[in-house]
């Protein structure tokens, strides 16, 4: 939710005073689908676990029961294959949109032809990189 992060614009040239930029932009959804899909991959490992050790002879005698158990394992597996894809798509779409390059096209006051805006430090995205590969 990019759109609630702030920063204010250096006052420069014809505007004296300062004025605040928001960012633009909202990629929650893909990190919020990672995490759901990770919650319900949890309880159902749990609810499985029981069945395993609790009803045994239930789950031995049943054959549709392990073939429904590997199902919900593959569509589980797919899923977590989606979730991460969209959550590094997300990742790479908040790059973009946190670039220094864009937050300076973004500003007005950069846009006149006798003012230079430069960045001073380029964000480090190291620990953001890791968190979509762990």
């Amino acid at each position: 939710r990019l759109y609630q992060i702030s920063f204010v614009m250096p006052s420069c040239g014809k505007v004296p005073e300062a004025r605040t930029l928001y960012l633009v932009g909202d990629f929650s959804a893909p990190a919020e689908f990672f995490v759901t899909l990770g919650v319900f991959s949890f309880l159902y490992s749990m609810a499985a676990l029981v069945l395993y050790l609790r009803f045994h002879s239930l789950y031995t005698e049943n054959t549709k029961l392990p073939f429904t158990d590997f199902c919900v394992t593959v569509c589980f597996a797919f899923f977590w294959l989606v979730a991460a894809a969209a959550w590094g798509k997300g990742l790479s779409d908040v790059k973009a949109a946190t670039r220094p390059s864009t937050l300076i096209a973004a500003m007005g006051v950069c846009q006149d032809d006798d003012v230079d805006c430069t960045a001073s430090t380029t964000p480090a995205m190291g620990l953001a990189n890791i968190s979509v590969v762990r």
